[in-house]
């Protein structure tokens, strides 16, 4: 339990002292976000606020891992962390590649849908050829490996659905101050949980049914979670209303990259749907909105991703953020009871 606390505490300390030294450096290199034109009126003040936060996110998570090993009895990496860590920095590389070129190019627009999606496709073939080294399960799980199996090709496209799904999901969320770093640390702390509670409850009482959890891996994806939450949570102190600093697509897309390596690798693929509730909401929301125009010509939302349409309805977007903040924390409360009764179910003692 102490790595997991030190981990936490690194993370936000390391992101709340590291954050201002960040936002001079990129002010004084004209590092600044770039609005939509088409967007609403109220997002032109944010024109020229410091990008690319997410750079203070990924250097906190990983040095608040490292550090965690060092504290305690827990100095093994394991497999599965390490490919854990490894898909948030990738990501967040992916990330800073599309932030540059919105930079360099002085536009809202970075990488085109092509170069993002082999850059996705990139990071999800090296994590399949990972997978057989952790805890993962060929399988379709839900709070664990439900029986369908997954073979070759069809493992590896299922593996990249959910890393571009919750990539993306994210990234979506990412447009009001503090909504992408607020969900994201509760989405993160739920993942602590459940990683520490497949540590504490080891194959306990589950009869040998597959997927059964390995101390060692679950413990080092406890300490991914336990970083990425510290870090959220130090960053969303100078990202909240009216925010100082945006972590850009480098911030929302190695999010978006741990939720989905953790998923995959504490089996819990399905009970994401639920843990991300805002993001499906998000992600539905663009898709109805396309879907719609295309077909009919017509659009359903005054503008997508749906927390747009709220501010042009005339809500406040401390209101919209607040309000969406409680859909998440609904979604992570519910999640945590869905985790918690299968494992009652499966015969586990509480």
């Amino acid at each position: 339990m102490i790595p997991i606390l030190v981990a936490a505490a690194v993370s936000f300390i390391f992101v709340l002292v590291t954050t201002p030294v960040a936002i001079r450096v990129l002010r004084r290199r004209s590092i600044g976000q770039y609005v939509r034109e088409d967007g609403p009126k109220a997002h032109f003040v944010k024109r020229g606020t410091p990008t690319m936060g997410g750079v203070v996110i990924i250097g906190g998570t990983l040095t608040a891992y490292v550090v965690s090993h060092f504290v305690g009895q827990m100095t093994q990496f394991s497999s599965s962390g390490l490919l854990a860590v490894a898909t948030v920095a990738a990501m967040g590389l992916l990330g800073f590649a599309d932030d540059y070129l919105k930079v360099s190019r002085r536009r809202s627009l970075g990488l085109n849908k092509t170069a993002k999606f082999l850059g996705q496709a990139a990071i999800a073939v090296g994590f399949v050829a990972a997978a057989p080294f952790t805890q993962t399960v060929e399988e379709v799980s839900f709070v664990r490996p439900l029986g369908i199996g997954l073979v070759g090709i069809v493992f590896a496209l299922w593996i990249f659905l959910i890393i571009t799904a919750t990539t993306n999901g994210a990234n979506l969320a990412d447009g009001l101050d503090g909504l992408c770093s607020g969900s994201g640390a509760m989405v993160m702390g739920a993942y602590v949980i459940i990683a520490f509670w497949q540590v504490r409850h080891v194959c306990a009482g589950l009869g040998g049914l597959p997927g059964c959890y390995d101390a060692p891996h679950s413990l080092d994806l406890a300490l991914v979670a336990a970083s990425l939450m510290g870090a959220l949570a130090g960053f969303l102190w100078w990202n909240a209303p009216p925010a100082k600093i945006f972590m850009g697509d480098t911030g929302s897309l190695a999010l978006g990259g741990g939720m989905a390596a953790l998923a995959i690798l504490t089996n819990t693929q399905l009970l994401l749907i639920v843990l991300g509730g805002l993001y499906v909401v998000e992600v539905s929301s663009v898709l109805l909105q396309v879907v719609a125009y295309r077909l009919f010509g017509r659009r359903i939302f005054l503008m997508a991703p749906i927390h747009h349409h709220f501010e042009l309805l005339g809500w406040p977007e401390m209101t919209v953020i607040v309000r969406f903040w409680v859909l998440a924390a609904l979604s992570v409360a519910f999640a945590i009871g869905l985790f918690y009764g299968e494992f009652l179910n499966a015969g586990g003692a509480g």
